[in-house]
């Protein structure tokens, strides 16, 4: 690496951007990001983000959690996972899906307009009645065929999820809490019968018994018999709640329930170590007491610590006063209270 004396900045000096005005090369001199911020890998998956595989591969999931994953792997049920922002509900799905092999973790971001049939499929009506009047007008007085109707069906996650598979996908459902007080019920008849009907499927003739639909952003078309989507192993659903608001007991009964809570000093120092290496870990000490100390007053992210290590450990470490108002500004609580 170069050193800034030739890009407007003095030897060893950790700032890009000088604020002089004066052009210069010094972006040239930006270190590696951290592993979680890369984006030039492949390693980035829904929901999670540049470094995904790296976020799931330093997860480290306490015992509870792993206990009730595997609840819900053999009872075949929900896995509802509330739990603080930042403390990995969302990376539990792909810690998961990388470790017993399964395919791809399908993702489904839940909004206040999120509804059933968003997670099970959309059916481009306009689009087909689009190409059926183009072949008409070309055609002229011919007979036309209608356009298949399978290429203007795409699955959504949930409905990709309940596709019959040999082994179970893993389906997110991220921040169920956000939704329309009605979805969690909605949800409910899909999650018992493990799969659902397209009914523009079903009123098809029965030369059409099969037709071929689009997954979730998958390109090759998969078989649907009379319209029906039937699992054969049901998926490890794991829907994530910061617990905004309170489900409904009839949805709740048909979940199991973790709760995971913000890790103590020795998790948060393993996880350090996972994302930055062993030195990393061993100079975090007094950085871990302080965002403990903070948390208490305030909610915090793991990867707000993170982030502050990676500052405070780097090769370009800025001055120790401007190191202090980095991570003061980095270590801001996430809600009004507490200090920063």
């Amino acid at each position: 690496m170069t050193t800034r004396a030739a890009s407007g900045g003095e030897p060893g000096d950790w700032t890009i951007y000088q604020g002089t005005g004066v052009p210069h090369e010094g972006v040239r001199d930006l270190p590696d990001p951290p592993p979680w911020r890369r984006f030039d890998r492949g390693d980035s998956a829904p929901g999670l983000g540049p470094g995904a595989r790296t976020r799931a591969l330093a997860y480290r999931p306490p015992p509870n959690v792993v206990t009730m994953v595997n609840v819900a792997l053999h009872l075949r049920r929900p896995l509802l996972v509330t739990g603080k922002p930042g403390t990995g509900k969302s990376t539990l799905a792909f810690h998961v899906a990388h470790e017993l092999g399964l395919e791809p973790v399908l993702y489904w971001s839940i909004t206040s307009r999120s509804t059933l049939a968003d997670g099970l499929y959309r059916y481009d009506a306009i689009g087909r009645l689009h190409e059926t009047s183009l072949r008409q007008a070309v055609a002229s007085d011919a007979v036309t065929t209608p356009p298949d109707i399978g290429r203007y069906i795409r699955l959504g996650p949930l409905g990709t999820a309940l596709l019959p598979h040999d082994r179970p996908r893993v389906l997110l459902i991220d921040e169920l809490d956000k939704s329309d007080i009605d979805l969690p019920n909605d949800l409910l008849n899909v999650f018992e019968e493990g799969g659902f009907t397209i009914p523009e499927l079903e009123r098809l003739p029965a030369e059409d018994e099969i037709v071929d639909v689009l997954p979730e952003k998958g390109r090759d078309r998969v078989p649907v018999t009379r319209g029906t989507v039937q699992c054969t192993a049901f998926p490890l659903v794991v829907i994530t709640s910061n617990g905004e608001r309170e489900f409904p007991p009839a949805f709740l009964r048909r979940c199991v329930r973790l709760l995971i809570e913000p890790p103590g000093a020795d998790e948060l120092a393993a996880i350090v170590e996972a994302h930055l290496g062993s030195g990393a870990r061993e100079r975090s000490t007094e950085l871990i007491e302080e965002f403990l100390r903070r948390g208490d007053h305030g909610d915090l992210a793991t990867d707000q610590l993170l982030n502050a290590v990676h500052l405070a450990t780097s090769g370009t470490r800025p001055p120790e006063t401007t190191l202090e108002q980095m991570i003061e500004a980095v270590l801001r609580p996430l809600d009004t209270s507490g200090p920063g």
